[in-house]
């Protein structure tokens, strides 16, 4: 059971012919940039792990609805993320070209191009706009609106800080990595009309 549950996650998300070599590696990294600011954002604000200097501040819900709790934010936020740096796998896979069995009415017909290149083009430049945005604002010592930031975590002063940089600064590579694979999807599905 398990042999076939592997071959066919294998079939499924293994790079088509005629993606350049490159491609097929870049869209699993992109997929696991998310990775490491996932697994910080859940062990410092669901397990509390004492991986921030001074702990998180009272107010670190920010303007979030009473009804949702950080914890569960936190968690629904990293799924949400790494489901979207995932679809960077669909650039390169079957299921980029041809939609899947389990999706009904659209199983097996092929997917328009511009379906797949759209998003990735304003996911790829979104994300590399907020992550410069937000790293410059950072730099600077003030929060993304502005103001001077009231709590200082990405610092190399202390070792928590390192350690926060270090699962952070992956998501620097996300939209520019993005953009190259919708590039390379662009070409190798226009070359094959």
């Amino acid at each position: 059971m398990r042999a076939g549950l592997r071959a066919a996650w294998t079939a499924a998300h293994r790079p088509v012919g005629g993606v350049p070599p490159w491609a097929g590696r870049v869209a699993w990294v992109t997929a696991l940039l998310v990775l490491p600011s996932s697994v910080w954002r859940i062990a410092v604000c669901t397990f509390h792990a004492p991986i921030v200097d001074g702990g998180l501040p009272a107010d670190a819900s920010g303007n979030l609805p009473s009804w949702l709790p950080l914890e569960i934010y936190v968690v629904l936020l990293s799924i949400g993320s790494e489901l979207l740096a995932f679809t960077a796998v669909g650039l390169v896979a079957r299921w980029g070209e041809v939609f899947p069995r389990w999706i009904p009415v659209l199983r097996g017909r092929r997917v328009p191009p511009m379906v797949a290149i759209v998003p990735a083009t304003i996911g790829a430049t979104v994300l590399s706009l907020i992550t410069v945005w937000t790293t410059i604002t950072l730099l600077l010592g003030v929060n993304v609106r502005g103001d001077e930031a009231s709590f200082d975590v990405l610092t190399f002063h202390t070792w928590q800080g390192t350690v926060a940089i270090l699962a952070y600064a992956p998501l620097l590579a996300w939209g520019p990595l993005l953009g190259a694979l919708t590039v390379a999807y662009g070409r190798r599905r226009r070359s094959m009309m």
